[in-house]
C-alpha cells in the first residue's frame, strides 16, 4: 500500500509542477538552468529550500529525462524536496509535508477548498515568484499580469483571513501577510529565511 501511495504522491507532483511551470509562460526571465544540472547539483538545490535539519532526512525528487519527477532519495521524516517550481531563470526548490502536499494536490485538481485536516508547512529559502495584477496577488497568471520575485519564506496552509488575522494581504516592511485572502486557499507567507531558523 505504501508504495501505491508513493507512486500516486509522485504523479501529483509531476503534474503540479508541471502546471505551475505551464503558468508562468510568458513571463520567464530566462529558461531554467536546472535542464543541464546533474542529479548531485539538483539533490543539493532542493535540500537548499529547508533547513538542513529537516532536508537532510526528506525524499528528494528531481526530473529526469522526460522531465516527469523521480525518486533520488527516500526520506524519512515526511518532508519532501524538489528542486525547482516555476521553471525561471532563478530556480525557486521546495520542501513541504504531507499537509501541504494534499493542499497543493487539491489547488491543481481545481477542489473547491483544501482537505488537509492539519496545517501545513512548506520552505523556500531560495525565495519563490508569484504574479500581481490591479493591487492583488492572482491565484493563476493571466494577461497583464507582472512577475514579482519573493524572498526566501516560508508558508503555513490552513485557513487564513486578513481581517481576522490582524494581517495584510499583500508583501508588506512586516515581511507576514495572508495570501490569496479571501479564498479557500489563503495561506499564511513568511517572509524569513528557512535556512537562518534554526541555527
Amino acid at each position: 500500500m505504501k508504495q501505491i501511495l508513493h507512486f500516486l504522491f509522485a504523479v501529483v507532483l509531476t503534474v503540479t509542477i508541471t502546471s505551475l511551470a505551464m503558468a508562468g509562460e510568458g513571463h520567464k526571465k530566462g529558461e531554467s538552468p536546472i535542464k543541464g544540472m546533474s542529479k548531485e547539483k539538483l539533490i543539493k538545490l532542493a535540500e537548499s529550500a529547508a533547513p538542513a535539519e529537516i532536508s537532510k532526512d526528506a525524499t528528494i525528487m528531481i526530473p529526469g529525462e522526460d522531465g516527469k519527477l523521480a525518486e533520488a532519495r527516500k526520506g524519512t521524516n515526511g518532508f519532501t524536496c524538489i528542486p525547482d517550481v516555476d521553471g525561471m531563470a532563478k530556480p525557486d526548490p521546495i520542501c513541504f509535508d504531507q499537509a501541504t502536499g494534499q493542499w497543493v494536490n487539491d489547488l491543481m485538481s481545481g477542489a473547491p477548498k483544501p482537505t488537509n485536516t492539519a496545517p501545513g508547512v512548506s520552505y523556500m529559502g531560495q525565495g519563490g515568484w508569484h504574479f500581481e495584477k490591479d493591487g492583488k496577488i492572482l491565484m493563476k497568471n493571466e494577461e497583464g499580469a507582472k512577475t514579482m520575485k519573493e524572498p526566501p519564506h516560508w508558508m503555513v496552509v490552513w485557513p487564513f483571513e486578513s481581517k481576522a488575522a490582524g494581517l495584510p494581504s499583500m508583501p508588506n516592511k512586516l515581511g507576514t501577510y495572508v495570501m490569496w485572502d479571501g479564498t479557500p486557499y489563503a495561506h499564511l507567507m513568511i517572509y524569513q529565511n528557512p535556512n537562518k531558523m534554526m541555527k
